[in-house]
């Protein structure tokens, strides 16, 4: 095992010792071999680190590390002190385009397959910072001389409302670019800052720390501030490259990391361009839908497999301000681990938006286990699209979110435990065969099918396909939650509590009955008889509604007044009225063997090593007893409670 050291006094002609070390991580990046640690001293550092090569395995990593106590920052920008004033509060820089190399993010055009704007602007992957202060991109010179607040809306079917697009106070803080011969010219209005005393940076590259190559794999990256990247747009039928990422690899660890200001994807474990690259908007021949559908097949013939991809572990990082997803995957997500990372302010600017956008946004994510995450102030808090088998959501924390929740194109299996979903919209559910359990849910429920569209599902525990099935909508459990009730909600299909199952058998049995009932058939039966739900021991509060045929449960019309609060040190309390009643609830504890499969993929609830699960441990850890209190939290006690929730 080698260690290389880089800091700025160094060289890149150095030997990368601790006495002489190198100057840019790039060239320890183009000589670590497997075993090798990087150690990168304090300062910033204006580069994309593209690693040459990947470590074997666990035991013989690449590792890259901020040397210990010490501040280390790469970033995607580069600082511009020669503007000039144009007039009033406007400035103009002009560029060559030599200046940007490859990848000149004002003459690429952001967008892609799902990807939506408002119609009278192109919007780039550049961006323009004041103080680190991130600008809105205008539709033309004149809007940088006289600026205005736009209000647009792109509509969302699926909200029955039109997402707004809405542009803050501080949106006056804008910049437009536009191409004069050889050289890119940016404007922007600094309102009364001199641009050239203060610190202004631009986006020149796509990304801070991302492999060129695939296959680049054991790869550990820790304790580095990342920011200000010209990351793409990344749907699941495209590239998908982040401001850190893995670049379709397996086993990386990324840790301790501040990632903000990707103008996209913060974090990427996503799918590589070969098995497709923005076809449907490209060619307009077939919908996304169906390109997406022939990726996943693409790549198992190309060796997407729990041997060769996936299996990361992304923990403890810090991700902020980016403008699509603090998190995002496609495939190369699947079998990884997601924990303990604090995640907000995302897609918040409503520059643009889409289909693609959330806190944690992945398709494909088999036997990916997201435990302990706080998630707020984010335009969707996680998404879990196509494929999410076996994945679990577990002692996470959601609030303040537009939504917190949303599960789609999905058969199951897959677990959503103990976790507090503190927003207004907990979940969107668009899939099948889910089990709930031990949920604090403050907000709405939607539910629907997707008869429309055909997705896979997968022998349990891989990435080989066992069929295709659509999404009938049902087939799920729900034990053991507390829901409240709200203000009554414009959004279609929604309901707070479980009523909106009403409608559903209460079991496998009876709903077979149903459909041999309608004659020997074949799809057109069963497209005709709603999925099954299993549904007991729930709590309803001030308003929220159980399903009819639930055995037992707890309802009262009592608001229990839950709070969310932040002290001035990051900690965050939960508060919370609890009946007395509640406490002599006659309850049990829940395990795998008490869950039936779901109908379609016929898997097992169960742990990825194939381990049977038993809720006996709350939201904090805490052991449960044999008569555990609905809801993520043990130990609460009649009247009002207040604990710490991270």
């Amino acid at each position: 095992m080698r260690e290389y050291h880089v800091a700025l006094t160094g060289s890149d002609q150095a030997d990368g010792s601790c006495q002489t070390p190198f100057r840019t991580i790039g060239r320890a990046a183009s000589l670590a071999l497997p075993g090798d640690h990087v150690i990168v001293h304090e300062g910033e550092y204006r580069e994309w680190v593209k690693p040459a090569r990947g470590g074997l395995g666990d035991a013989e990593r690449i590792t890259y590390e901020a040397a210990p106590g010490e501040k280390v920052v790469i970033k995607g920008s580069e600082r511009i002190r020669n503007w000039i004033r144009t007039e009033g509060n406007v400035w103009r820089v002009s560029l060559p385009d030599s200046f940007f190399g490859e990848y000149n993010p004002y003459r690429e055009a952001l967008g892609g397959d799902w990807f939506m704007a408002p119609e009278h602007i192109a919007l780039h992957p550049g961006d323009v910072y004041l103080n680190g202060k991130s600008f809105y991109e205008a539709a033309s010179l004149d809007e940088i001389k006289n600026p205005v607040i736009r209000r647009e809306g792109v509509y969302l079917p699926w909200l029955g409302k039109g997402e707004p697009l809405l542009y803050p106070e501080d949106s006056v803080y804008q910049w437009y670019t536009c191409h004069e011969k050889d050289h890119t010219v940016i404007y922007a209005n600094f309102h009364g800052a001199d641009p050239n005393r203060e610190l202004v940076e631009i986006n020149v590259r796509k990304c801070c720390f991302y492999p060129e190559k695939t296959g680049i794999n054991y790869i550990t990256v820790k304790g580095f501030e990342m920011a200000q990247a010209a990351c793409p747009w990344t749907p699941p039928t495209a590239d998908q490259p982040g401001l850190l990422g893995v670049n379709w690899s397996k086993g990386w660890i990324i840790e301790n990391n501040i990632i903000h200001d990707a103008k996209c994807s913060g974090i990427s474990l996503g799918k590589e361009a070969s098995t497709g690259h923005n076809l449907c908007t490209l060619t307009h021949r077939k919908p996304g839908y169906q390109y997406q559908l022939e990726s996943v097949f693409l790549a198992g013939q190309m060796g997407w497999s729990k041997e060769n991809i996936g299996s990361h572990i992304v923990r403890d990082n810090t991700i902020y301000d980016c403008g699509q997803n603090g998190i995002v995957g496609h495939m190369g997500c699947a079998f990884s681990h997601i924990h303990h990372n604090h995640i907000y302010n995302i897609a918040m600017k409503r520059e643009f938006c889409g289909f693609e956008i959330a806190g944690i946004k992945l398709h494909a994510a088999i036997d990916v286990q997201l435990r302990c995450n706080c998630i707020h102030d984010c335009r969707l808090g996680t998404w879990l699209d196509w494929q999410a088998q076996g994945t679990r959501v577990s002692q996470c924390l959601y609030y303040a979110n537009d939504r917190d929740l949303m599960v789609e194109a999905t058969h199951g299996p897959y677990i959503v435990d103990n976790n507090i979903f503190g927003s207004s919209f907990s979940f969107d559910n668009v899939a099948q065969g889910g089990a709930y359990l031990h949920n604090l849910c403050c907000g709405i429920m939607r539910r629907t099918g997707a008869p429309e569209r055909s997705t896979p599902y997968h022998f349990p525990h891989t990435a080989a396909i066992a069929g295709c099935a659509v999404v009938y909508s049902g087939d799920d459990r729900l034990y053991q939650n507390i829901f409240l009730g709200g203000e009554p909600k414009i959004v279609r299909n929604s309901c707070y509590g479980t009523e909106g199952y009403n409608t559903h058998p209460a079991s496998l049995e009876e709903y077979i009955e149903k459909v041999v009932s309608l004659g020997n058939g074949d799809l057109d039966q069963f497209m005709q008889v709603k999925q099954p739900v299993f549904i007991n021991g729930n709590v309803y509060f001030n308003g929220a509604s159980g399903y009819e045929r639930e055995q037992l449960s707890f309802s009262s019309s009592a608001d229990p007044g839950v709070r969310i609060t932040a002290e001035e040190n990051g900690a965050l309390w939960l508060e919370v009225n609890i009946p007395e009643e509640l406490l002599s609830m006659e309850t049990s504890l829940y395990a795998s063997s008490d869950l039936e499969t779901p109908r379609i993929t016929e898997a097992p609830y169960e742990n990825p090593d194939g381990s049977p699960i038993v809720w006996d441990h709350d939201y904090l850890g805490q052991k449960r007893g044999d008569r555990p209190l609905p809801g993520p939290l043990q130990g609460l006690k009649a009247g009002c409670n207040r604990i710490r929730i991270w």
